[in-house]
Formats: structure tokens, C-alpha cells, sequence
């Protein structure tokens, strides 16, 4: 088995439940579906941007930081991120009573920056992801403890809950269709499913501009690609790493790629018909099912996944207007 046993995933969901919130699931049956679904057996969504600080990554952050020893408490935690990981970060952190510094890219939703900070944490800007990489990478040399948005044992784990907690609500789902940034959600949801049901089929999605594990799966190990250019924010990891890379090949059964469009496309929907003002990252795995996986889901019972809804109205507009 690579990643989390069943009996693992299962310990940690017990560990964290009581901070957390358990997810709503939605069939996407209504009349207002009709003319957008692909023609399956039907769409189901879990609704994970309700989870706490916005999205899936409080699951992974919260055992994480629960997990750390005196000493590491004392030291604090330092992330790199533009958003639901920040985030994520300093409401674990603030509830444990842990210091966090985050580190975060200058173009970041200035919202996301304000939420970091009214949590308590010490935010740091940067020209870049990777130069809010380099600067976690020095804080952790310097003491403080790292939690990596994706590569790191925990955070794969936390996904792996939500996976099962999902197989668990919806039982006849037998497709899922996961976005993914570092790999951290799909190689922990998708560990999950498959001891849950190893028959079931998970289908990853990445936007063409930030495109890691796609590349990563064609080359046979982790990548980093030369630029990342997409307006999924929270999608835009520039490299697949060993240990998120190794649990996705393992468990995932193909990666579709999507236009910065089609997410808009689905943002809007999401706007429509649920009144949900999802972030890009959000809507990549509708995107990815009204998109090209539209003609391969006939007689699927298939999952999607709103994993986060980070974005103030200022950036969900000027997104909308300029798509």
C-alpha cells in the first residue's frame, strides 16, 4: 500500500472529527441540471468548501499541527501558500496555540491575506510562489516547522479522510474526478476510495497551464514545470514531489486537462444554479465532466468535489469580466 491504510485514515478521521466539519454531499438532479450534466447515471458533489477556513486543506493542516510535540509547538510552523493552505494553517495553528508564519506570493487575493492575519499569523509577501517557497524552506532552517501544502505524510492523510468520508456518504459513486494542484487532495482522496472500492475509477484534472503531474505521470517521476500559468491559483504548484507523485500513480487512473475557460464556464454555473461563488479550483472537477470527459461518463455514477471557495467577490468579478 502506498499512503494511509484503511485502518489509518479511519484513526485520523476519529482524531479530528470533532473539529471538523463532515461535508454535505449533493445529487445534481434538479431540472436546472438538465442541460448542463454530461449524459450519466448521475452527478453527485461534496460540498467541501464548507469545511473549516474554506477547504479540504484544514483536514490535513489540522493533524498536522495536532501532532506536533512540545518543542514544536514552541518553535512554530511556517507555510508557503496563495491561499486555502494559508488559510487552512493559521486557523489550525490558531486553535492549537501555535505561532504560524506564512508566506505568501504579492499577487495574492488581498482577502486571503486579511483572513491569514485575522487568524492570528505573521504574513510575509514575496514575488513569487517560488520565492514564498524559498522563504518557508529558510524559515524551517531556522527553526520553525515546515508544513508543506502537499508533501508531507499529514496532509495526504487529511485528504485520504475526506475520500472516505465521501465513498462513505455516497456509496454508488464508481467515478471521481478530483482537481489537482501538488497532488496533495487526489493522492489521499483517491488512497481512500480505492481500498474502499477498487473498482471505482479516479480521474484527475489539472489546468493546462499548471500541469506537473500530468508531466510527471508521462516522465515516470516528479517533475517541475518551466512556468505555471492558470487562473486556478490554488492549482498552480510547480512541481509534483516524490511522495504525493508516488500515492497518485499509484491510485489514480488517468488526468484530463482543462482550459482556464471551462473553469470560468463552471464558476458561472456554480453561480447559477446553486448560487455557490466558487473559486477556480473549485469548479475544475465540473469543468472537467461538462468538458472532456463529457462523452466518457455514459452509465457512471460520478463524484465531483467543491474543495474550496477562497476568493473575495473583488477577484470572483474582475475573473468573470476578463473570461
Amino acid at each position: 500500500m502506498i499512503g494511509p491504510s484503511l485502518d489509518e485514515i479511519i484513526a485520523a478521521k476519529t482524531e479530528v472529527q470533532a473539529d471538523l466539519m463532515e461535508t454535505p454531499v449533493l445529487p445534481l438532479a434538479s431540472a436546472r441540471w438538465d442541460d448542463v450534466l454530461p449524459e450519466c447515471a448521475g452527478v453527485t458533489v461534496k460540498l467541501e468548501l464548507f469545511q473549516q477556513a474554506g477547504s479540504f486543506k484544514a483536514r490535513g493542516a489540522l493533524l498536522g499541527i495536532r501532532r506536533l510535540d512540545a518543542a514544536q509547538r514552541g518553535a512554530g510552523v511556517v507555510a508557503a501558500s496563495g491561499g486555502n493552505h494559508a488559510l487552512a494553517v493559521s486557523w489550525a495553528a490558531k486553535a492549537a496555540g501555535v505561532n504560524a508564519l506564512i508566506a505568501m506570493p504579492k499577487a495574492t487575493d488581498p482577502a486571503r491575506i486579511a483572513g491569514c492575519e485575522a487568524l492570528g499569523a505573521t504574513v510575509t509577501l514575496h514575488d513569487d510562489m517560488a520565492a514564498a517557497f524559498a522563504a518557508m524552506n529558510d524559515a524551517a532552517d531556522g527553526g520553525r516547522v515546515l508544513m508543506h501544502p502537499f508533501e508531507a505524510a499529514h496532509m495526504i492523510l487529511g485528504a485520504a479522510t475526506c475520500g472516505y468520508e465521501y465513498a462513505m456518504q455516497a456509496p454508488q459513486i464508481d467515478t471521481f474526478v478530483i482537481p489537482i494542484g501538488g497532488g496533495g487532495m487526489i493522492s489521499g482522496m483517491a488512497c481512500a476510495i480505492k481500498q474502499m472500492n477498487p473498482a471505482a475509477t479516479v480521474i484527475g484534472v489539472e489546468p493546462y497551464g499548471a500541469d506537473s503531474m500530468s508531466q510527471s505521470f508521462a516522465a515516470g517521476e516528479a517533475v517541475r514545470i518551466e512556468k505555471v500559468a492558470t487562473i486556478a491559483d490554488s492549482l498552480g504548484a510547480p512541481l509534483a514531489m516524490p511522495l504525493t507523485y508516488a500515492a497518485a500513480k499509484a491510485h489514480v487512473d488517468r488526468i484530463v486537462k482543462i482550459e482556464d475557460r471551462e473553469m470560468l464556464a463552471a464558476m458561472d454555473i456554480y453561480q447559477n444554479v446553486l448560487r455557490i461563488t466558487a473559486e477556480p479550483a473549485c469548479a475544475a472537477s465540473l469543468a472537467a465532466i461538462i468538458g472532456p470527459l463529457q462523452h466518457d461518463l455514459a452509465g457512471r455514477q460520478v463524484g465531483i468535489i467543491a474543495c474550496g471557495s477562497n476568493i473575495s467577490l473583488t477577484r470572483y468579478t474582475a475573473l468573470m469580466a476578463a473570461g
